[in-house]
């Protein structure tokens, strides 16, 4: 398939598989020398997308964006099918020609953007990063020997014609666009060092012999990525070419790679259960929150119940408000019956015989049962009665000035 900035296409693609490795190809590479990095994945059990980018991604932004965000939206589109680990594999320029940008997109630092989950997603399976003769710290002086380069051009010698027009061009594009050169150069090597948050592993392969990646460049990069703390195990390849390094020691290279993938399988079994933990921990913790507010309101709906050890029981001392009023005689209602008349009603309020003990024991009296045979004195009267003279020196009661009132 191609994009505005160079084509992808999958080497291998199966059901059933470890991981997925997206290989960033170097420039003026074609499919058939990446065959043997696709078969090296395959005989693991790895897929492999695979990336050719164009070499003007690497001075045109845009155009290593737009070709990024086609192949993250090809990788969200499998991870949604199965997740599994996800490897890059850089060669050379590949890095500064798209692979930065996929980085930036995944931080959701570009104009063009993923949605949140799609990026989650991503993040979550990255799971380990190879370098092969790279990262190059793209100049303006090193650009122009890729590009008369005896890989890029298929010669041995460049014309002397067509190293002078490539010499001045470059000269044009420095004076012209310098400062930001300058200024995308700093935002690349800073998008691979950030790249370590991520938590995954790396792999460089470099040699001491390669003209191109720079062999001081790529020590100080796997420092720097050490001193940020991340896992990097750096393999010198005596004496090979750049990107020439599993030709000549192919062993060596397919053991390098074996353990590297077999620790991006560790991390994102790792990743994934902690994942899964914090799930299920953020779970738990919406369930310990559910169960008050549901014995809440069990209580509401229930106010006979006990609730914090406390029993809510309608009894004779039970003390009500002047506030509220309060009805004898009536059913209980609904809660927002209650609510919305104001009132707070008790299952049959007790009631008090005025011809039994208690009556006779309040009243000192025995009340007729008819008012027409109640006898009815004068003040006077009432005055002289020892019983007044008992009342006046008793304690207050309000409940015999409430039956009375009644009476």
């Amino acid at each position: 398939m191609w994009g505005y900035g160079g084509r992808y296409y999958w080497g291998r693609k199966e059901r059933k598989r470890e991981g997925i490795a997206v290989l960033f190809a170097w420039m003026s590479s074609e499919e058939r020398h990446l065959k043997n990095y696709v078969e090296l994945y395959s005989s693991l059990g790895w897929n492999s997308l695979v990336c050719h980018s164009q070499f003007l991604n690497m001075f045109f932004p845009d155009k290593a964006e737009a070709l990024a965000f086609d192949i993250l939206n090809r990788i969200v589109e499998e991870l949604k099918t199965r997740p599994c680990p996800l490897v890059f594999m850089s060669f050379s320029g590949g890095p500064k020609a798209c692979m930065y940008k996929v980085l930036q997109i995944i931080e959701g630092k570009c104009k063009l953007q993923l949605n949140l989950d799609d990026r989650r997603l991503v993040r979550d399976c990255i799971s380990g990063h190879i370098y092969d003769s790279s990262p190059v710290d793209f100049t303006s002086v090193l650009g122009r020997e890729f590009i008369v380069h005896p890989s890029v051009l298929k010669m041995s010698r460049p014309p002397k014609v067509l190293s002078w027009m490539v010499n001045s061009i470059s000269d044009c594009l420095d004076a012209l666009f310098l400062n930001k050169f300058e200024s995308q150069r700093a935002e690349y090597w800073q998008t691979l060092y950030s790249s370590v948050s991520m938590g995954a592993p790396y792999l460089i392969v470099c040699s001491e012999s390669d003209d191109l990646a720079s062999y001081q460049v790529i020590c100080n990069f796997s420092q720097r990525l050490q001193e940020l703390g991340a896992d990097v195990k750096l393999v010198t390849m005596s004496g090979s070419p750049h990107v020439g390094h599993f030709r000549l020691y192919p062993f060596d290279y397919k053991a390098a790679v074996t353990e590297l993938l077999g620790k991006a399988a560790a991390v994102y079994s790792q990743r994934i259960r902690r994942l899964e933990g914090e799930r299920l921990g953020v779970e738990g913790t919406h369930d310990e929150i559910s169960e008050p507010i549901g014995d809440l309101r069990k209580a509401v709906e229930s106010p006979n119940q006990s609730f914090c050890g406390v029993t809510i029981q309608p009894s004779d001392n039970f003390f009500m408000p002047s506030s509220v009023g309060y009805y004898e005689g009536r059913d209980m209602g609904s809660l927002q019956d209650e609510h919305k008349e104001d009132l707070i009603h008790l299952h049959n309020p007790p009631r008090i015989n005025a011809h039994g003990v208690l009556g006779q024991v309040l009243f000192d009296v025995c009340v007729p049962k008819t008012v027409e045979d109640w006898d009815i004195k004068s003040s006077a009267s009432l005055s002289r009665q020892p019983y007044s003279s008992t009342r006046r020196h008793a304690p207050f009661n309000p409940i015999k000035c409430i039956l009375r009132s009644r009476l």
